[in-house]
């Protein structure tokens, strides 16, 4: 295997650095070893890539994955999770606990990591559980969890009802400096509700789902937050109450972080059409003002992450009334494209794209990359910014299909994805190592 790259002419943006302009960049086993405004001369049996006219980033992390696996593996397994992450650019993906054996012991974690070692294309973190069988009545052994390598705390698809067992979860997670992650849905208010509560839904004679159940969720965590001095990330927030109290929460010094899917920032309730399954999802898409209050937090820096909550299902978890479909959609494979659509849009700069999908995600959850210096692990992503294409769900890595982008044109592609120095992807084929 070429332990030597020298890629030549790139564009490189490394926000954490300071670097956006065109550069030579030297890999050598597995690491960045040079980054020169100044051509490099071509070491000895290196493998050269001439990257004129594309972006080269730091791989992007996806804080939020399903990867079904174990349980489910007809919808997806931590190796097609893998395959779809390195096509879309991602090289470290953070896989959820909700499987239907639950990540919530040592066991199902190291299950999970051996899975990925199998694999060998991306990194995988997994994240525990904070109950025990995501019931929210009972904490999981979150010292055993983090022990055995989860990197977050987090009941993700189930929220945190119990305000008590959420402030002890908060409390107990400082112990190990790591963040609990929460999905904010107040079910009480969410009940019954299948899409965003306004005129869509009324037309549609669907019962809604008011944003107060995620705004009510939100400040009653950050109440909880200021008293106990923890960690708190904010999972695929939704809607502009929610972004203004996290901005007031992070003014007033609060150790708060929250992520932003693509499908929110993109579409809104209209997406749901006459009834169309693809466009359900929770939390569900929100009004045209949710998505501005989003656009305008990814801008100001409210917005910690772009993360794709990758959300596999079988065609017949679709293929039922719009009340009785499973909410979810996948997103590695399109979220490079609907990113870069801000960019075209000039909603963000480039630097602040690659920021949100890589130097942030690996800043909130501590993880390694998300940079380019010197001695930095070779993650690598190149993208072709401007190439054009056309989203083709049956075309997807990912073993399922269920997005409502097919059929749209995207302009942004990557061209290759390296992960620890090893080209894993490249002009839209993978190059698995097994």
């Amino acid at each position: 295997m070429t332990t030597t790259v020298l890629f030549q002419r790139a564009r490189v943006i490394d926000p954490r650095n300071g670097v956006d302009g065109v550069r030579d960049v030297l890999v050598t086993d597995g690491r960045v070893a040079q980054v020169s405004e100044a051509p490099l001369p071509a070491p000895k049996d290196a493998r050269v890539v001439d990257a004129k006219d594309q972006w080269l980033v730091p791989g992007f992390i996806d804080l939020h994955v399903h990867l079904r696996e174990p349980g489910e593996e007809g919808k997806e397994t931590v190796l097609t999770g893998c395959r779809a992450a390195v096509a879309g650019g991602f090289t470290g993906v953070v896989a959820m606990p909700n499987t239907k054996v639950v990540n919530d012991s040592a066991l199902v974690t190291e299950l999970v990591l051996s899975r990925a070692r199998d694999a060998d294309l991306c990194h995988v973190y997994p994240a525990g559980a904070i109950t025990k069988g995501l019931k929210g009545e009972e904490l999981s052994e979150a010292g055993e969890l983090i022990g055995a390598g989860c990197v977050a705390l987090t009941d993700d698809g189930r929220p945190v009802m119990n305000a008590g067992l959420m402030r002890r979860v908060l409390q107990y997670a400082t112990q190990f400096d790591v963040p609990v992650m929460v999905h904010e849905e107040d079910l009480t208010l969410s009940a019954g509700g299948a899409m965003h509560e306004g005129a869509t839904s009324t037309r549609l004679g669907l019962r809604g789902i008011p944003s107060s159940a995620e705004v009510a969720m939100v400040a009653r965590d950050l109440v909880l937050l200021e008293e106990t001095k923890g960690r708190l990330h904010v999972a695929h927030v939704s809607c502009e109450g929610s972004v203004r109290l996290i901005r007031e929460a992070k003014k007033r010094g609060l150790r708060v972080t929250c992520e932003v899917a693509p499908h929110h920032f993109t579409l809104d309730d209209r997406a749901v059409g006459d009834y169309d399954t693809h466009a359900k999802m929770a939390p569900p898409l929100r009004s045209d003002v949710d998505v501005r209050a989003l656009r305008e937090a990814l801008v100001d820096g409210t917005v910690d992450a772009i993360a794709t909550d990758h959300a596999p299902h079988g065609v017949s978890d679709k293929l039922v009334e719009f009340e009785k479909g499973i909410n979810g959609i996948v997103g590695l494979e399109t979220s490079l494209g609907l990113t870069l659509a801000l960019v075209h849009e000039g909603v963000l700069t480039p630097r602040r794209a690659v920021e949100l999908l890589s130097d942030g995600p690996a800043r909130v959850f501590g993880l390694p990359g998300g940079h380019l210096a010197p001695g930095a692990p070779a993650d690598i992503t190149l993208v072709s910014p401007s190439e054009e294409w056309t989203v083709d769900a049956h075309r997807f890595y990912s073993r399922s299909r269920n997005t409502p982008f097919h059929g749209r044109t995207l302009k942004g592609r990557v061209t290759q994805t390296w992960v620890g120095g090893r080209c894993v992807f490249e002009d839209g084929q993978l190059k698995e190592s097994r």
